[in-house]
């Protein structure tokens, strides 16, 4: 199945985001079809042998949306450039400035279409302000304030004068608003009415019977004049073209994230070529090229440091503010700055593959997804429209007869249920707040894959961690140095390091990487000898050096002196592992290694408990040692010794218990943990954000991502149902009191289309509003 991210233009509300998902879906071939109302976005997965993307493009063009071209965006555009960096050729560089190039254009285009929008509404207040003066000011006067006003149109004297002044004054207004009545119209005909044709029938229902009442006036029905509508039409379509601006500008604000990483590319590189430098578009640079980068300037590809030493701010990438040091060997991303030296690094990957290619794609996936909890207001958007007409028809005919024939007040009834009803605030209340979250989450390093893993993150009960690497630093540190008597620190660590200087064994390159960092010379060891489960025979000055466990001087003769016996208790209760080092036949002392616990892994749990969340470590340690580590940083419970693959069933047994779990692990040998567990948390993941097995990728290797992904949850998710609140509450409250619902039960005032329009346009702009609050999201460690 592809993949593909199609930009759709023409959408007015949920009712055209429904409608064109429904249309799609129907296609033989489709496996899932998501529009994103906020992005104007929609998101297929297709099968491309049954089903080509032009026929996709022609099902939506065909029921009057167009779809524009999006070279090289999207998923598809990303996976075109994989195909390309694949062939070598820089072809994917290309596809992913294509990309940022269209997105620019498109940023444009809407930039374009919102003056466009501004200036409409200009127009048309500039026409309905007058209008509705005129209609109002001799009705004002009869309350005792009097206003100026012109004697040529005065409604009692001059009734056809002042007739013909509000049709002169609401052409304009009409006229500027003509996509209401073309959009509405067709989409009525249809029978697939939108919001359009709720403003396009209600306004020309105004408009109409002022019309028909003008007639009567120069028939010579001069009381007619009492019932004219004009200013009520101008009305709504000029505080509609204000909420869809208001909106607009608004919606734009939800995808900064997005662009922000798409600014993020630089455009040249520069590039070793020949044996001299030269400045090249970023997008030409091929995967094996040498690229060199200077203090201050950007890195254009991924790659690895071929030579210099720098310090590298990835703050862009993943949110780590403090610069990571590099040196030859270590990698690079692009769009991170180079902040100290100079260096120069061969390119690895280029275009769709890059780590911030694959960010951008990811991010733009799972704001094109849909949260569940949406599904109950996309049923309902699904009806919304009809069910409002014939709410609207019965209201006006139920009052038409309980009036005895007053059309006037029934047709007031009708224009104010039709206007006032708003299936755009139904429709934006998720996506917004979906694509804010997930922008920001991206903005901190934690990169949310879907719009269900944003709602499941919210309710975890149980948060499970693998120890190596997530809570521990994943590589094992010398953390005591203990002499035996006679023999000095130093001595002990330089004896210790020279004689597992040949060993590949994990602790024995710690010990070895300790004493070089201390800056202590190794002497040459000869007769290097390594002993599979005991330890490590070697030569040193003359010396026999022994260094394994207590076993292995057991073996050899070795008395342990001291506390010898009762610090290797301690250290072991501790989580470490004391190596025993002995040198001609004396015992020499201690060398503690251990996995030591990250610095933010207590904070981070801590964290966690305070949101309620209980904590497991999931291990194949051993038990002491887990425990020893549980001890340390507060785990409330232990499962250790499980291999890799009973993991996953311990997982099942927690989610037995009716708990929602979390795994957070490396991704790699928790793959099945991962993707059992109802949300999966890969950590430190760096440059691999698209691994299959993670809902949740935290760029950082750092825990106390982890609460913040689960805070960002609970503040998107309690966004989305105050969003849901209010567009369903102004609807069920709004629609019945349009209808006269206050008149009828307590004799209250009835609503003026005027102020239904007016409260429609603010519905969707205060959805929009309560989403961008999201963008003031901070860890809870940053509040």
């Amino acid at each position: 199945m592809e993949n593909e991210v199609l930009t759709i233009r023409g959408m007015t509300c949920a009712v055209c985001a429904q409608r064109i998902e429904r249309t799609v879906r129907k296609l033989a071939g489709i496996g899932q079809a998501n529009v994103n109302l906020a992005s104007e976005k929609l998101f297929v997965e297709y099968d491309a042998a049954a089903l080509p993307l032009a026929a996709i493009k022609e099902a939506v063009t065909k029921i009057g949306y167009e779809v524009a071209e999006q070279p090289g965006a999207g998923s598809g555009g990303a996976a075109e450039a994989n195909a390309g960096a694949g062939s070598g050729a820089g072809t994917g560089g290309a596809a992913v400035s294509k990309a940022a190039a269209a997105a620019a254009a498109e940023r444009e285009r809407k930039q374009k279409e919102i003056r466009l929008m501004w200036t409409k509404f200009i127009v048309a207040a500039a026409f309905s302000l007058p209008l509705l003066y005129i209609a109002m000011a001799p009705m004002l006067a009869h309350y005792g304030l009097a206003l100026p006003y012109p004697a040529a149109l005065d409604p009692m004297s001059r009734p056809l004068a002042h007739a013909l002044a509000e049709i002169a004054l609401v052409a304009p207004v009409v006229g500027v608003g003509y996509r209401f009545y073309t959009v509405g119209f067709k989409a009525l005909w249809q029978r697939s009415p939108n919001m359009d044709s709720l403003i396009a029938v209600g306004s020309s229902a105004a408009v109409l019977y002022s019309l028909v009442n003008t007639g009567r006036i120069a028939a010579g029905d001069l009381q007619a004049v009492e019932s004219l509508y004009f200013e009520t039409a101008g009305m709504i379509i000029t505080l509609i073209l204000l909420g869809k601006t208001l909106e607009a500008v608004s919606k734009g604000k939800t995808g900064d994230a997005i662009r922000k990483l798409m600014d993020l590319a630089p455009k040249t590189a520069i590039v070793v070529r020949d044996g001299a430098e030269r400045e090249i578009l970023a997008e030409e640079v091929e995967i094996g090229d040498i690229v060199a980068v200077r203090p201050g300037a950007q890195i254009p590809v991924d790659g690895a440091v071929l030579e210099g030493r720098t310090a590298i701010d990835e703050s862009m990438l993943t949110g780590e503010s403090i610069p990571v040091d590099k040196k030859a060997g270590d990698p690079v991303y692009a769009a991170s700055l180079n902040t100290t030296g100079a260096i120069r690094f061969r390119a690895s990957k280029i275009g769709g593959d890059t780590a911030l290619a694959q960010i951008i794609k990811l991010v733009e996936e799972a704001q094109g997804g849909k949260a569940p909890i949406a599904a109950m207001a996309d049923k309902v958007s699904g009806v919304f429209v009809p069910i409002v007409c014939l709410i609207a028809l019965g209201a006006a005919a139920a009052w038409l007869i309980g009036t005895g024939g007053d059309l006037k007040f029934s047709l007031t009834i009708f224009i104010s249920v039709l206007v006032i009803a708003c299936p755009c605030a139904l429709g934006l209340a998720t996506p917004t707040a979906v694509m804010v979250a997930v922008g920001k989450g991206a903005e901190n390093g934690i990169l949310v894959k879907s719009g269900e893993a944003l709602e499941t993150a919210r309710q975890i009960d149980v948060v499970v961690l693998d120890k190596t690497g997530t809570i521990t630093e994943g590589k094992p540190a010398v953390t005591d140095v203990l002499p035996a008597a006679g023999f000095g620190a130093d001595e002990l660590l330089q004896l210790a390091a020279a004689a597992e200087k040949g060993s590949e064994h994990p602790l024995g390159r710690a010990i070895v990487a300790d004493a070089q960092n201390r800056g202590l010379e190794l002497p040459q060891a000869d007769a290097f000898n390594s002993l599979t489960g005991r330890g490590v025979e070697a030569q040193i000055g003359g010396r026999t050096v022994l260094a394994g466990s207590g076993r292995f001087m057991t073996e050899r003769g070795v008395a342990l002196t001291g506390s010898a016996e009762t610090d290797a208790g301690r250290l072991a209760n501790e989580g470490k592992t004391p190596m025993y080092i002995a040198a001609g036949g004396l015992f020499a002392g201690m060398v503690a290694v251990a996995d030591v616990v990250k610095p933010s892994s207590r904070a981070a749990i801590d964290s966690i408990h305070k949101m309620g969340i209980a904590t497991v470590m999931l291990t194949g340690d051993n038990r002491r040692t887990a425990l020893a580590i549980a001890a340390q940083v507060g785990i409330d419970r232990v499962l250790a010794e499980v291999l890799p693959g009973d993991k996953a069933n311990e997982v099942k047994k927690l989610q037995g218990e009716g708990k929602k779990v979390a795994v957070v692990g490396d991704g790699v040998n928790d793959a099945p943990a991962l993707a059992q567990a109802d949300v999966g948390v890969a950590i430190g993941s760096g440059a691999d954000v698209a691994m299959e097995s993670a809902d949740i990728v935290l760029m950082r290797s750092d825990l106390r991502d982890v609460p913040t992904a689960i805070h960002l949850s609970r503040r998107a998710i309690r966004n989305i149902r105050q969003n849901l609140f209010w567009a369903f509450g102004y609807n069920v409250i709004g629609i019945p009191i349009a209808a006269g619902l206050l008149r009828l039960l307590w004799g209250g005032p009835l609503l003026n289309p005027i102020f239904a329009a007016a409260a429609m346009s603010l519905s969707s702009v205060s959805v929009l509003a309560n989403a961008l609050r999201l963008k003031n999201f901070k860890a809870p460690d940053q509040q």
